[in-house]
């Protein structure tokens, strides 16, 4: 099986496919820094620097295409009050390539938030465009903290099919039974689906859309949910000198008020303007890291180890991700933090597409039988 990866960043897709067996043929960023990288740990070959509106041309026939993609915004597309206009947008080219490929399926990734900017609009434009070229889409928002890595990192993944036939490839049995059996049956039948310029102000996290019309619900539980990693786990134990805090740095800390609690699994400390705010915390390690982002912000930055206060190496920054220590060793130090926490992390897309390519999951009939068995006669005529 063959893929591509646009919007490649320092490879993050890349890792995914090759434990899968996957063959990236097609990879580009137009981003210097993270081509370095990209060519250093998996060659020139495939890779093309550059504009990709200058290279849509040279994009291979192809069985998968992936890709983290930049959030731009939408303009206004008139009457169709719940849709954007995508043209222009670096999105539009992910749907041209799919109209002109026709690939078998895609997997990209994006942030959380996504599914609700511009009171749900943006993400309207991006399902109604993706739903009207041939295939199922799926999406669920994921947590890299349930992959065993050391972060609380909230992404979804949308994925596509050309197989139309309405199941979940992103939801097992367990997860499924969380919906009622009304859910379950609206979501198997495709007739009772909603207009996706319709929306509300939010997409729930998880849904399934095609042809223009969408289904959505609020999905909490995660079956699959592997072992916990915390930060203390993924320490340096003797890292440089750098990366401690200076004595003008230890005197701030002082004045800070003590917090001492947790928040979506980050252990917060001290606080310099109390509360469970983190925009000038300092970290614990007995918990994870807040989502690690493209720019090396301060607050990222605190941690007390021991009886020490420092900031987090570049190698652990790396393993928080799930990527090999030295896998941006041709970048600098700083360079590394924002290449690292504008990643896509392997393990995370690892698993959807898995469940793409093996094509996992759970059909709603199934399911709904599943409901129906553990219910009495009038109970579903209830329903």
């Amino acid at each position: 099986m063959k893929a591509i990866e646009l919007f490649s960043g320092i490879g993050g897709f890349r890792i995914a496919c090759d434990s899968l067996g996957i063959e990236t043929i097609w990879a580009n960023d137009i981003n210097t820094k993270a081509a370095a990288v990209y060519r250093a740990n998996f060659g020139s070959e495939s890779f093309h620097e550059g504009d990709i509106n200058l290279l849509l041309d040279t994009i291979p026939d192809h069985d998968i295409l992936t890709g983290g993609f930049p959030c731009q915004p939408f303009s206004s597309a008139g009457k169709k009050l719940g849709i954007e206009d995508m043209r222009g947008t670096l999105f539009e080219k992910i749907v041209d390539i799919l109209k002109k490929k026709s690939p078998r399926y895609f997997v990209l990734e994006n942030v959380k938030r996504l599914l609700s900017m511009d009171n749900g609009k943006h993400f309207a434009t991006i399902l109604d465009a993706l739903s009207k070229v041939g295939y199922l889409v799926e999406w669920r928002v994921l947590n890299a903290i349930d992959f065993g890595l050391a972060q609380n990192r909230e992404r979804i993944v949308i994925i596509g099919r050309k197989d139309q036939t309405p199941n979940s490839h992103l939801c097992n049995q367990e997860d499924i039974s969380e919906l009622t059996p009304a859910q379950i049956r609206q979501a198997a039948d495709f007739s009772s689906w909603k207009n996706i310029e319709d929306h509300g102000a939010k997409f729930n996290t998880w849904g399934l859309a095609l042809h223009g019309k969408f289904f959505h619900a609020k999905l909490n539980r995660f079956s699959e949910k592997q072992k916990d990693v915390k930060l203390y786990d993924i320490l340096e134990p003797r890292p440089d000198a750098r990366f401690f805090f200076t004595e003008d740095t230890l005197e701030r800390i002082k004045n800070s008020d003590e917090v001492n609690r947790y928040y979506s699994g980050v252990e917060i400390l001290y606080n310099q303007k109390g509360g469970a705010r983190m925009g000038y915390s300092i970290f614990g390690i007995n918990g994870v890291a807040p989502t690690l982002t493209c720019t090396a912000s301060r607050h990222y930055e605190r941690y007390k180890v021991g009886n020490e206060y420092r900031r987090l190496t570049n190698i652990e920054y790396a393993r928080i991700q799930g990527f090999p220590d030295q896998h941006c060793d041709t970048a600098s130090v700083y360079d590394q933090y924002t290449l690292y926490g504008n990643a896509v992390p392997p393990v995370l897309v690892e698993w959807a597409l898995r469940k793409v390519i093996n094509h996992e999951g759970t059909s709603f009939q199934s399911a709904l039988n599943k409901a129906a068995n553990t219910m009495t006669e009038r109970q579903m005529d209830l329903i």
